[in-house]
C-alpha cells in the first residue's frame, strides 16, 4: 500500500492524514503507431504521477494522486477504430464533480497532470476559478517539463523515439519489435503562419500520418527513456513539494 496513491491507500490511513495537494492524472486512449499500445498516454501519465508523488511524499509533502483518467480529447482521430474521445465539455463536468469532492474534504490545491497533447484545460480552469473561490487549480503538462531535445535525436511527439523510449522503460512487454513500427512520417499545414505558430488548426490524423505516428522510433532505447523520466520526475516532484509547502495566501510574490 502506497499512502500517496488513492487507488491503493485505505480509510485507516486516510483518516490520519491532512493532504495538501491532490493530483488528477489525465491521459487518452488512441493508436500510437503500430508498435505501442493504445494506452500509452495512460501508462506514461500514471507512472509519472505515481513516481513524482512518491518522491514528494518521501520528503514530507502531503500529496495524494488520484486514479488516472484514461480518456482525452481525440475528436480528430475517430476514424481510427477504438479511439475514444471525451469532449472538453465533458471534461469540464468531470472536473467539477472531482473538485467538488476534494474541496469538501478540505483539499484546496489541485494539479491536473496532463499527458495528452489534445487535452488543454486552461479555459476550463478559468471557469473553475469562479466555481471554486479560494482553490488553486493548475495544469501541468509533464511532456513540457524538460526539453526532450537533450535526450532524443528525433523529438517527434507521437510514438516516435521519445515516447517509444519511455514505454520501453515502463512497460517493455507492451512494445512490439521496432522493425514492425512505421516511420512516423507526417504532413503539416502548408501555411507559413502555422510554422510560425500564430495560426493553429486541429489535425485530421489520418490525413497527416499513415501509421498514426509522428516521429521515427528507430533509435529508441529504454536507457534514453529512463534518463529522461528520472529528470521529469525530479522536476515535477520538486513542484509538488513547493506547492504542498506553500500557503494559499503566499502563492504570489512581488
Amino acid at each position: 500500500m502506497r499512502p500517496y496513491l488513492l487507488k491503493e491507500t485505505n480509510w485507516k490511513n486516510v483518516q490520519t492524514q491532512k493532504y495538501e495537494v491532490a493530483v488528477i492524472p489525465w491521459g487518452a486512449t488512441e493508436a500510437h503507431n503500430y508498435h505501442l499500445p493504445y494506452g500509452t498516454d495512460v501508462i506514461e501519465t500514471n507512472y509519472i504521477a505515481s513516481k513524482s508523488a512518491e518522491a514528494a511524499w518521501n520528503k514530507g509533502s502531503k500529496i495524494i494522486s488520484l486514479p488516472v483518467i484514461p480518456f482525452g480529447v481525440n475528436s480528430t482521430q475517430l476514424d481510427i477504430p477504438l479511439t475514444i474521445n471525451m469532449n472538453q465539455s465533458t471534461q469540464m463536468m468531470v472536473l467539477i464533480d472531482i473538485i467538488s469532492s476534494l474541496v469538501k474534504h478540505k483539499i484546496n490545491k489541485i494539479v491536473i497532470l496532463n499527458g495528452h497533447g489534445g487535452n488543454d484545460f486552461k479555459q476550463i480552469i478559468r471557469e473553475l476559478y469562479l466555481k471554486f473561490p479560494g482553490t488553486f487549480i493548475c495544469q501541468l503538462n509533464w511532456f513540457q517539463s524538460v526539453n526532450p531535445g537533450n535526450y532524443f535525436e528525433d523529438i517527434g511527439e507521437h510514438a516516435g523515439e521519445w515516447e517509444t523510449s519511455i514505454i520501453m522503460k515502463i512497460a517493455p512487454e507492451l512494445v512490439l519489435p521496432l522493425n514492425e513500427a512505421g516511420e512516423g512520417k507526417n504532413k503539416k499545414l502548408k501555411f507559413k503562419a502555422s510554422d510560425e505558430k500564430w495560426v493553429w488548426a486541429p489535425r485530421p490524423w489520418t490525413k497527416i500520418t499513415k501509421d498514426t505516428g509522428i516521429g521515427n522510433p528507430a533509435k529508441a532505447t529504454p536507457e534514453k527513456g529512463e534518463r529522461y523520466l528520472n529528470d521529469v520526475i525530479s522536476k515535477i516532484s520538486g513542484f509538488f513539494m513547493d506547492l504542498s509547502n506553500t500557503k494559499l495566501e503566499d502563492l504570489y510574490i512581488n
